[in-house]
């Protein structure tokens, strides 16, 4: 799998809300500034090509679905960039977030208790 760059990855979140959508529907919950009709569309085509998005036929109009599922890419997504940025380290993912996000102690409590459950 390869990473999505920032429109594509917008649209499949859409979809992956949307469940099924035209590309009208899409372009409608774009942020703005929207880009024109035919841009989306030949993003989704692309996305489609990729395997990632399949669609239903009504005669010429198209109602696309995602086939990748949002699980699927976001852990992809969160393992690429652990290892991008900490080195795939758990330990320096989490020393991160309790020194440069200024963890309270509730919440350190809190994931020491989630990890509990998990072991």
């Amino acid at each position: 799998m390869e990473k999505l760059n920032h429109k594509e990855e917008e649209i499949m979140r859409i979809l992956w809300e949307l469940r099924k959508g035209f590309v009208k529907e899409i372009l409608e919950r774009m942020v703005e500034p929207k880009p024109p009709y035919n841009t989306v569309s030949s993003i989704v085509r692309k996305l489609e090509s990729m395997g990632l998005v399949g669609h239903d036929a009504f005669g010429k109009t198209h109602r696309y679905y995602p086939i990748l599922q949002k699980e699927n890419y976001r852990k992809y997504s969160f393992q690429s960039f652990m290892q991008n940025y900490f080195g795939g380290s758990p330990s320096q993912l989490l020393s991160y977030f309790v020194k440069e996000e200024k963890l309270s102690p509730e919440e350190i409590n809190q994931l020491l208790n989630e990890l509990k459950k998990e072991a």
